[in-house]
């Protein structure tokens, strides 16, 4: 599938990009070339390629998680401009 001159019309105008013609010219070109490119892929035999989300196998990263005491409420609320019993007081932000 190419891409034409319209096509590339049409992605600038939903993207709300403005172009010369030269440009519009120009990103046709381009864009045929990388699908072009991407077309080679259709060539290889992936028939024995299991599916993956990732192109390596990655592990967990994160830390396990570890109980520790937290701020009680008092501690928090105690630098607090404005606060209302156990909560802080923040201007209406919603009309």
């Amino acid at each position: 599938m190419a891409v034409t001159f319209v096509d590339v019309e049409h992605i600038a105008a939903l993207a709300r990009l403005e172009f010369s013609d030269v440009e519009k010219e120009q990103f046709t070109h381009q864009l045929n070339e990388i699908l072009s490119y991407v077309e080679k892929l259709n060539e290889l035999d992936t028939a024995a390629v299991e599916p993956l989300s990732h192109v390596i196998e990655l592990d967990n990263v994160f830390r396990d998680d570890i109980i520790q005491p937290s701020l009680s409420a008092e501690i928090a609320l105690s630098n607090a401009p404005s606060r209302s019993d156990s909560h802080f007081k923040v201007p209406k932000v919603i009309g």
